[in-house]
């Protein structure tokens, strides 16, 4: 499946899943002091876009490295992306990641797993290694995606007094489905490229 800046854009907004966060990110924030809030969501978002962009540009050689095919990547990324999606739809009190009580988060659990997770890492490799040729694409779709979710972390607190807990449990949702069709598309297109070349 090729993608284009547009719907990588949409794709890594999709699996980073900035509104799908709030509900983990904010219980983690209240340890934080006000005044560092929004120095430890930047560092958090960055820290998140070094791990994705080092995958973007030396997935490859961790392909070669490991034996793995871009077929078998192309699945597993499929089937990941689609266990995202489940929880997207079927999400739980607390999330997957737990939380940080009485101490400032670092790297775990905002930066890794919650932003770079699995599926961002499996979702940025896949498009470097299947369109290599616009890598510029790929860095800027991953820049803009990680930058709207920066600014949805930053104002996490407005951003459900303004919307409600309701309305941000169904954008999470309708993303979720969204999402589970991307995910079934990848597993086809990895199947479709194994059993036909």
């Amino acid at each position: 499946m090729d993608h284009s800046f547009l719907s990588a854009f949409v794709l890594l907004l999709l699996v980073l899943d900035p509104l799908g966060s709030l509900p983990i990110f904010i219980p983690i924030m209240r340890e934080v002091p006000k005044h560092r809030r929004r120095w430890v969501a930047m560092r958090e978002v960055g820290i998140a876009f070094g791990v994705l962009f080092f995958f973007m540009f030396f997935g490859n050689g961790f392909l070669r490295v490991m034996h793995l095919s871009e077929r078998s990547l192309e699945v597993a990324g499929g089937v990941i992306l689609l266990m995202v999606a489940i929880r997207m739809i079927f999400s739980h009190e607390g999330g997957v990641y737990g939380t940080t009580e009485g101490r400032e988060p670092l790297i775990f659990p905002l930066a890794v797993p919650l932003l770079a997770g699995p599926s961002a890492m499996a979702t940025v490799l896949l498009l470097a290694s299947r369109q290599p040729d616009r890598l510029l694409d790929w860095v800027a779709a991953l820049t803009a995606a990680m930058a709207v979710s920066g600014v949805v972390l930053m104002l996490c607190d407005r951003i459900r007094r303004l919307l409600g807990d309701s309305v941000v449990s169904a954008i999470e949702k309708l993303m979720g489905l969204v999402l589970t069709a991307i995910a079934v598309e990848m597993v086809l297109a990895g199947l479709k490229r194994y059993f036909l070349g």
